[in-house]
Parts: structure tokens; C-alpha cells; sequence
């Protein structure tokens, strides 16, 4: 038998404990040894000097190091002290986002109590939290941490806002009977507190039942210690680009030293020849302009209110299937709100947003003003007085202090032009009968200016009702009949199927000299005035962000702790519940197993009264399905499933510490809409690491070829290595990051997501790398021969031809990797960026050319006049020769 599922004598019996005497200093030494502290463990760290050095793993990495041995013994110090500098930056990158993203389980502990009060020996005492132990008896009241697990014993109108477990933002009112339903959710164990919540209202009593890691919040941390942080399509498609490259280079050098020594060539030579071919083949860039691109594209993704705290990350929301989102305050405003007014068989609607008090009431869809009408005039007015809430207003926002239903209530009122304080000048209040949860209601005492005194009661509609012997009926007080009580009975009912929190108000008139000593009193033979339901609503924005989203080829999914009735409704109105969609509870959910899970998940829109252990296992069937899924919340039961989730995104308003420091993107407005903006950012990112992987591929490839084919032909070596390396490093560098500035095609939202299992050189990415880099090697070889053969006696100066149309080929085709197409298919000028860093590498390569203090570094000469309308020439071949090709093949 469960906790919940105890009464308070069998509670005693099970922990060995006195309810009235609490522990003794001796029971709890023996209870700490068995339990040990009352705290959440975090799993083993690794040192930072080991977490450093980790960011050197990759093959590519090792590879690219042993290359900076290598240069390094022949002498190349240049090239050696570049790509040692990259690797090293690189690593310092990885290490600082790895030591940022461990912080979860810290912020976790913070949301412990650090003191509680406990009864030791018969006595009170304030103690630290991690002294709790099972058996304790603990004392909270308003304002006060939940220090550990407990069953509650005595409740005083205690409500406990559990918002950090549930995601739910109203607070639970706390009972002390037994429960018996089966699998129940955390937010519906009335009995029960549980660590790191909040007491918003009352005082209580409750016996500890659970410490440290055997509790609700423990179980957070356990499973956030242990979910699987998933490795991004980006950084699986770089691991595989990297193998392809390493494999090429070795192969390529090898078969170059053995031709070479084949026809004659000394070793040394021809080892460094193939050294040369390995730093040709291999990016060295690559992760620096990746990283870049990254960093860019989070750059733009602040402005549009998303912060990136995992750079490779970025780009996989841009193949995202699937968003599975929090409801509220995500999908919803997280502020209560009035939408629905019912009085006497006549019912209004109020518009407005959040707790702004601006808004209008309609009935029948006819704009009225209300303080025409009295039985919705004393509704409004009656739920004003018997109220506690305030509403400020700060930063130009308008924000409740207080309980949100009250909160509701009281901007409705303001929405017809009441002001709580001048209704206070009107109506004195005399006495108060707070909200009690056994009641279910709340009634104050008040008089007005003419000495008249009333009692007005706001609670639970059926209480109410069953307390009321009169009925406010168009405009007049009736007798409560059966028929009236059905009506009244009909339009609760209509209320709640529409998902909304109904709350009643009533009143009775009693004689100026009469003193009401108890509720009990007050609380009988009242006028049922009306009913008022109020919701969570929907952020306008939303609906279409869903829709957009669909249009994208990516399923929305709502998950909440809310009831299953209000879920509906809210994912209905968002367009998420459509035909053949269905909607799945936690208590059923509990009982299936993922496998299970997996067979029926496509088919599910919502899921309702859910806990963070379904959370993940809703996360782990989805991607079991092939599915890159994106997790939004804003709670600490959200935390495990955020880092389990492809890409997890956390609330940067209301979202915790422990949800924040486990997401990859952070939405600073808490808004779904700006998960669609970050959607639409994701894969334009991908496809600008797609164009610039394309252009420095083929450049490479080009490099490649024409030293390979120099190599077969018996010619000397038409570039040395600090060439190939200032062409890898910079002249191609700024192109390619001005890749990564390039604005989305037009129909990058109307694309269904990549698969995960895409490989790079999909989309034919591979032939046009293979085909633009054996012409560019082509052209250069043969601009090569051509000044080679016209200056036999001058190899320096045939190199640099070489390496000045190697350039250009590239700076020219670069504007070709802009389209999928072609380079006609978008205006080259479109991206400015581009237009400079093409013409800075330009001025670049003129440098090493002809200024003369590098030209002995660079092994380069001037080249004459006539030569660059060779070069020019030649450089133009392998990007136009192409894309005429395409036209030609369109205009057919």
C-alpha cells in the first residue's frame, strides 16, 4: 500500500513514528544511517583538465595533429603552428559549452528547502533540511519550502503551488483523508507535499515518507542523471565527412609517394608531395567556419527571443519532426482568465488578454455594457469584494499578486469599470470566513453606506448551489425549485465541457443587528447569482505557429499535468486535436511499456495528467520511431525528458533553473510562436553549412586533383604546401562564413524536415563537389602547363599562376554554391557579406603576389598582365560551363 493510500494511524504503524511526540535524537541517528541525508547526490564529474582534453577524441582531430608532426619534422612550421592553433581553439569551444550544459543537478539542489521545522523529542526546532529523516513531523505554513516527501497529517486551508513538478500553475488544495484511485499523478495526491513546492495559502502538518533521492524531486534528478544526451545529425554528418576525408587522404598520399618512387622520384620528395596531398584533402577550416556559422546563426537567433546554449544543437531543429510542447504557459498565457459569464439562463462572453483590464462583453455577439444588467453587476461587483487578490502593473505589464482564480475574478470587475477600492467605500467589510478545502467556499461579511449587511460567498458551483434556497432569475430573486436546479445543474455542466474552472457566486441579506459567529451560519440559505468560468487561454500567435509548423511537414504534440478535459479544448482551438488524432491519459500511459508506446504514438495529438517518468518515455518512443524530437518546458519535471529530446527547449520567463540549464535553446519570451521563428532559422543554418561543406569540398577536391594529376603526369609540384594552406585557411575561410550569413530560400517552411539518416553529399551534393572540383583541378593544372611551359626555367612563377587561378576558380564558384540550382537562380549580389569576402580573399591572394616581403614565405613571384586574362579565362570554365548546362537542360 502506497502513502496516499493510508490513513494517518496506518501511516504511524508503517514508519515507526509519533504523530504527537515526533522523533527522539536517537531515532534519527539510526534513521540517517539508514537513509542517509536528506539530499539529492549528483552523479561523478569529470575534471576540467579532463573534460579538455576529451574535446581531442575525434579522428578527425588526431589526424589533423599528427599532420602538425609531420609539417613540423619537415620543416613547415607555418603550417604546423595554423592547424595546431585551430584544433586548439576548437577544443577551448567544446570545453566551455560541456562545462556550461553539467550545471543541472546544482540547480536542482537549490530548489530544496535549507531550513524546515520539525518536532524533535516533543519540541519544535528549526532545523537544516538535509537533517530531515523519515518518520519526522514537519510544520509548514504560507510562504514556506516543502523540505522533503510527506503525507499531511492536519490542513488548515493549505494550498501548495506545484508547479515546479506538474507544470500546472494553479495551487493544489491539500486534504488529509485516504486515497484510494490507482496510478494516481503527482498533481492529483491531495494528501501529499512533496520537496522543492511551495505553500501559497494555510498551514499544515505532514509526516516525512520520503528523503533526498527516494523522493518526487530524486527521481527528477536520478532521471536526469541518467538520460541520454543525443549526438546531433550535424555532428553524426561532420564525424562521417571527417572518416571520408581521413580515408581519401591516406589513400591518395600513399598512391602518389608509390607512383612517384615508381618512376624515379626521391622519397623525401615524394613523402612530401603526399604530406602536401593529406593537407590538401583534409578542411583544416572547417570545424573553426562550422563553429562560426553556428555562433552566427544564434546571433540572429537572439534577436528573434531564442537563446542557444548548445552551438550543434542549432541546426537540428532544422530536421525536427516533432515538437512535443508543454500546454501552459507555452501554448498558453499562463494567466487565468474570465471568458464566460452565466446568470439567471442568460450568459456573456468578455474578451481581453492575460490580466490587462481591458476587454468588452457581449451576449449573443452584441457588444452590452454590463452595469446595465444586475444580475451581472452584482456578480462582478460580489467577486471583486469577496476577493484578495491585486493586480500591479510593472515593466508595462499588468501581474497578479495572489491567487490566480481570485486574480481572474477581480479583472473581470475591472474589464465593467469597478475599482476594488471604490467598491470598498461602498461596502465595508465586517468579517471573514477564509477558503477552506473541506468547504470548498469562502464568504466575507460586508455593509454599505446604508448600514445593510450582507453575506457574499464565492466556491465550488455544486457547494454552492446545494447552500442556496433562492435563485437570482431575470433580474429577480425566486425560489430555488427542481427546475431551476436542473437549470442551474445544465449550465455547470456546459461551463466545464468547454474546459472551463467554474467558480459561483451568492449572497444573502441579514439584519444589520445580527452578528454571524461561524460559517457554518453564514454559509446557509443564500441566492445563487450566477457562475463565472474562466480558463487558461490559448497566446493568439500560437494557432498559427501550429499551422505553419503542420505546413512544414512537423506533428505538434501537447503534453501536460493539466485534466484531460481542459487539454482537449485547448488543443482543439490550436488546431493540435484534429479528426483521427487521439489523446492518451498518464494513468494510462503507466501501464504500457515504450514498445507499446511506440505502436500507438503516431496517432497521438495530447497527453494529459502526465508525470516526468512519462515525459521520457513519450520522448524515447517518438525518436524509437525515427523522429528528431524537440521537447519544450518550463519545470523541473520537465528536465529529464528536455536533455533526453534531440533538441530540449526550455521557458526563459517562467521556466526553472534545473529546465534551463538542461535545454539546449532557451525562449526568452516563453512563446511557442518563437519556437517556429528558431524552426525556420535551424534549416537555414543547415543549409549554409550545406554550401559552404559544398564549397570547401570542391575547392578541395580541386587541390587534390591537380596535385594528383601533376604527380601522374611526371610534372613537378604545381603547389607548395603553405599555398594549398593559405587557400584552405583564408581565402576560402571568408567566403565560407559568408556562406553562413545567407537568407533562407523562399520555400524553406514549405519543405518537409530531413531525415536524421541524410547523409552530406545528399541531393546531389555529392556530383557537384566531385564535378565543380575536377574542373577547378583541371583549369588550374592546365594554367599550370600553360606558364610552365612558357617560363621552363621559372617553376616559382608557374606555381603562382596555378595558385592564383586555383583561387579565383573558387571566389567564382562560390556564388554557384548559393542555390541548390544553379547561379542564376538568385541574385549574386543578394548577400553582401559574400560580395566583400570575396573581394577581400581577392585582395588577399594580390598580397602574397606582389608584396615582396611574403613572397619568399609564400613562394610566389608577380604575375604579368596578360596572364590574368588566362587565369580569368580558365577560372570562369568550371562554374558557367555548368550552369549553361542547366539552362540549357531547363529550357528543354
Amino acid at each position: 500500500m502506497k502513502f496516499h493510500e493510508m490513513n494517518e494511524r496506518e501511516v504511524e504503524q508503517a514508519l515507526n513514528t509519533d504523530i504527537k511526540a515526533g522523533l527522539t535524537e536517537d531515532d534519527v541517528k539510526k534513521r540517517r544511517k539508514q537513509y542517509g541525508y536528506n539530499e539529492l547526490k549528483e552523479g561523478e564529474k569529470q575534471s576540467a583538465l579532463l573534460l579538455f582534453f576529451s574535446q581531442f577524441k575525434d579522428f578527425m582531430v588526431l589526424v589533423l595533429l599528427a599532420a602538425t608532426l609531420i609539417s613540423g619534422l619537415l620543416g613547415e612550421y607555418i603550417d604546423a603552428i595554423a592547424i595546431i592553433a585551430i584544433v586548439v581553439i576548437n577544443g577551448f569551444l567544446g570545453f566551455f559549452q560541456e562545462r556550461k550544459a553539467e550545471r543541472s543537478l546544482h540547480a536542482l539542489k537549490e530548489l530544496s528547502a535549507p531550513q524546515v521545522i520539525a518536532l524533535r523529542d516533543g519540541q519544535w526546532k528549526k532545523i537544516p533540511s538535509k537533517e530531515v529523516v523519515v518518520g519526522d513531523l514537519l510544520k509548514f505554513a504560507t510562504g514556506d519550502r516543502i523540505g522533503a516527501d510527506v503525507r499531511i497529517v492536519e490542513s488548515n486551508s493549505l494550498e501548495i503551488e506545484e508547479s515546479a513538478l506538474t507544470g500546472e500553475s494553479l495551487p493544489v488544495q491539500k486534504t488529509t483523508g485516504s486515497l484510494t484511485t490507482a496510478n494516481l499523478a503527482i498533481g492529483d495526491m491531495e494528501n501529499m507535499a512533496f520537496m522543492g513546492t511551495m505553500v501559497t495559502r494555510g498551514n499544515g502538518l505532514g509526516v516525512v515518507v520520503g528523503t533526498g533521492m527516494n523522493t518526487a524531486m530524486g527521481q527528477i534528478a536520478d532521471l536526469l542523471q541518467n538520460a541520454e544526451t543525443m549526438v546531433t545529425p550535424l555532428q553524426r554528418r561532420l564525424e562521417q565527412l571527417g572518416k571520408i576525408l581521413i580515408t581519401a587522404a591516406i589513400l591518395l598520399t600513399v598512391l602518389v609517394v608509390a607512383a612517384g618512387v615508381a618512376q624515379g622520384q626521391e622519397l623525401y620528395t615524394m613523402f612530401l608531395a603526399g604530406v602536401s596531398l593529406a593537407v590538401a584533402a583534409i578542411p583544416e577550416g572547417l570545424p573553426a567556419i562550422v563553429t562560426v556559422a553556428l555562433s552566427l546563426g544564434v546571433q540572429r537567433m537572439i534577436k528573434k527571443k531564442a537563446i542557444v546554449r548548445k552551438l550543434p544543437a542549432v541546426e537540428t531543429l532544422g530536421c525536427a519532426s516533432v515538437i512535443c510542447s508543454d500546454k501552459t504557459g507555452t501554448m498558453t498565457q499562463n494567466k487565468m482568465t474570465v471568458t464566460h459569464l452565466w446568470s439567471g439562463g442568460k450568459e456573456w462572453r468578455v474578451d481581453g488578454i492575460g490580466y490587462e483590464p481591458q476587454g468588452q462583453f457581449y451576449r449573443n455577439d452584441n457588444q452590452i455594457e454590463p452595469k446595465n444588467d444586475k444580475a451581472l453587476q452584482q456578480m462582478l461587483m460580489f467577486g471583486m469584494l469577496c476577493n484578495h487578490a491585486e493586480i500591479q502593473q510593472k515593466n508595462n505589464e499588468f501581474v497578479i499578486d495572489g491567487d490566480p482564480t481570485e486574480g481572474a475574478l477581480l479583472v473581470a470587475a475591472m474589464k465593467a469599470g469597478y475599482n476594488r477600492s471604490s467598491l470598498l467605500n461602498q461596502f465595508r467589510i465586517i468579517n471573514e470566513f477564509p477558503f477552506d478545502s473541506a468547504r470548498k467556499m469562502m464568504s466575507v461579511v460586508v455593509k454599505d453606506h446604508n448600514g445593510r449587511q450582507f453575506i457574499v460567498t464565492k466556491g465550488a458551483p455544486d457547494v454552492l448551489a446545494g447552500k442556496s434556497e433562492a435563485v437570482l432569475w431575470e433580474g429577480k430573486r425566486q425560489i430555488l425549485s427542481r427546475e431551476l436546479t436542473v437549470k442551474i445543474q445544465g449550465a455547470i455542466e456546459d461551463l466545464a465541457s468547454q474546459a472551463l474552472r467554474t467558480i459561483a457566486i451568492g449572497y444573502k441579506e441579514i439584519p444589520s443587528k445580527n452578528v454571524i459567529l461561524d460559517e457554518k451560519e453564514a454559509e446557509q440559505g443564500l441566492t445563487f447569482i450566477g457562475l463565472q468560468g474562466m480558463i487558461d487561454p490559448p497566446r493568439p500567435e500560437v494557432r498559427e505557429a501550429v499551422k505553419e509548423c503542420k505546413e512544414a511537414g512537423i506533428k505538434t504534440v501537447m503534453i501536460t499535468g493539466d485534466h484531460v478535459i481542459t487539454a482537449q479544448a485547448i488543443a482543439k482551438q490550436l488546431g493540435i486535436l484534429t479528426k483521427g488524432s487521439k489523446v492518451l491519459q498518464g494513468k494510462d500511459l503507466a501501464e504500457m511499456s515504450v514498445e507499446d508506446l511506440e505502436n500507438v504514438v503516431e496517432d497521438v495529438a495530447v497527453f494529459a495528467r502526465v508525470s516526468p517518468e512519462h515525459k521520457l518515455k513519450i520522448v524515447k518512443a517518438l525518436q524509437n520511431r525515427g523522429h528528431i524530437v524537440a521537447m519544450t518546458g518550463d519545470g523541473v519535471n520537465d528536465a529529464p525528458a528536455i536533455k533526453a529530446a534531440d533538441i530540449g527547449i526550455s521557458m526563459g520567463i517562467t521556466g526553472t533553473d534545473v529546465a534551463k540549464e538542461a535545454s539546449a535553446l532557451v525562449l526568452l519570451d516563453d512563446n511557442f510562436a518563437t519556437i517556429k521563428a528558431a524552426i525556420k532559422e535551424g534549416r537555414n543554418i543547415y543549409e549554409n553549412i550545406r554550401k559552404f561543406i559544398r564549397y570547401l569540398l570542391a575547392s578541395n577536391v580541386g587541390e587534390i586533383l591537380v596535385m594528383l594529376f601533376a604527380m601522374l603526369l611526371a610534372l613537378p609540384l604545381p603547389l607548395v604546401p603553405i599555398q594549398i594552406l593559405w587557400v584552405n585557411l583564408v581565402t576560402d575561410g571568408l567566403p565560407a562564413m559568408a556562406l553562413g550569413l545567407d537568407q533562407p530560400e523562399e520555400n524553406v517552411m514549405k519543405r518537409k524536415p530531413r531525415s536524421p539518416k541524410e547523409g552530406v553529399f545528399s541531393r546531389g551534393l555529392g556530383w557537384k563537389v566531385v564535378s565543380r572540383g575536377f574542373l577547378i583541378g583541371l583549369v588550374t593544372l592546365l594554367a599550370f602547363i600553360f606558364a610552365y611551359k612558357a617560363h621552363p626555367d621559372h617553376l616559382a612563377y608557374a606555381q603562382t599562376v596555378a595558385f592564383a587561378t586555383l583561387v579565383m576558380a573558387q571566389l567564382i564558384h562560390v556564388f554557384d554554391c548559393r542555390s541548390e540550382k544553379s547561379v542564376f537562380s538568385r541574385n549574386p549580389f543578394g548577400n553582401k557579406y559574400l560580395v566583400w569576402a570575396v573581394i577581400s580573399s581577392l585582395l588577399l591572394v594580390l598580397v602574397v603576389i606582389y608584396y615582396p616581403p611574403l613572397q619568399p614565405i609564400f613562394h610566389t613571384v608577380p604575375i604579368e598582365l596578360r596572364d590574368w586574362f588566362m587565369i580569368t579565362g580558365l577560372s570562369a570554365i568550371p562554374t558557367f560551363l555548368l550552369a549553361g548546362t542547366f539552362l540549357a537542360r531547363k529550357t528543354k
